[in-house]
């Protein structure tokens, strides 16, 4: 894949990014500077750039998906807030700087948590790009409601909470997973098929099964990489699973098996997208960089 294409999602999410968050000038000036700061801070932007590279896939305008890339940008930052509070994971480091709780009070930061998530529905409502297309509104906004709600993200984060200092079947582990951080990154690329107005079923199942397979490679990846990286590689308190006594797959299956895991996860991925040819070539970049990071 050409590295300017990657370089050119990275460089218009944070710009869109920067355009629908509201100024930090703007009242309440102290919750809107925290979202902002949780939001612009960093991170890899894997979940948009998904969007957009399904998008590509699909022959899509991404001024048609800059919407839906921002949107689950913000349930993610959303999400990160409220896993680092002091009643979840209570953690002081993300993305190398102090968490939103630690650098702007704990009350603020789950406000700021809260807007966002109401933040990601407004802008995929007020999208000008849909005003002809009420169906495909109505379809965004119901797959983003699926992935970020009790059967989805929300759902995950509250087995893992009750899976801490259990012992748990590899099933159960799948299922904690593929809905605390799977259900975000299959919405990523299904919000794009949504947008597409010609996909046949079999590019939608291929789509579908590639997204499925690598939301759970993800969190396969961080849990070893939870294990085998350092606090100022990952940006976050390295060993956090292992001091919550938390359900990850090194823990069930061992380091290097969880490895393998993750590697036929990620071979199932690729065969999933064979149907696309060298059209896919974005999503295989991407899925590429998700099992290999290092962070």
């Amino acid at each position: 894949m050409d590295s300017c294409l990657i370089h050119n999602y990275s460089q218009r999410i944070e710009s869109v990014l920067d355009r629908l968050l509201p100024p930090a000038n703007e009242q309440p000036g102290r919750l809107h500077e925290t979202m902002r700061y949780s939001v612009l801070g960093g991170g890899k932007r894997i979940r948009p750039r998904l969007v957009y590279a399904t998008g590509e896939v699909l022959g899509l305008d991404p001024a048609h998906l800059d919407a839906s890339a921002c949107a689950v940008e913000f349930i993610h930052a959303y999400s990160l807030i409220h896993d680092d509070l002091p009643a979840m994971d209570d953690d002081a480091l993300r993305r190398g700087q102090p968490t939103a709780h630690i650098a702007f009070g704990e009350a603020t930061a789950i406000l700021a948590g809260d807007a966002l998530q109401a933040l990601a529905f407004e802008v995929i409502a007020t999208d000008d790009s849909l005003v002809d297309a009420p169906g495909v509104r109505a379809a965004l906004m119901a797959t983003l409601a699926r992935a970020c709600g009790s059967h989805g993200m929300v759902g995950g984060q509250a087995l893992d909470m009750d899976s801490e200092g259990k012992t748990i079947t590899r099933d159960q582990l799948e299922r904690l997973h593929s809905l605390k951080t799977g259900a975000l990154l299959h919405a990523c690329v299904m919000m794009a098929a949504d947008c597409a107005h010609r996909i046949s079923d079999a590019q939608r199942t291929g789509l579908d099964t590639f997204a499925r397979r690598i939301g759970l490679a993800f969190q396969v990846r961080d849990d070893v990489l939870d294990i085998e990286s350092s606090t100022e590689t990952l940006g976050k308190t390295q060993g956090a699973d292992l001091a919550h006594d938390k359900a990850t797959y090194p823990a069930l299956m061992g380091l290097a098996e969880a490895k393998a895991f993750a590697e036929r996860l990620f071979d199932q991925a690729m065969e999933a997208l064979d149907l696309f040819g060298a059209d896919a070539d974005p999503l295989r970049e991407i899925a590429a960089e998700i099992v290999k990071r290092d962070h």
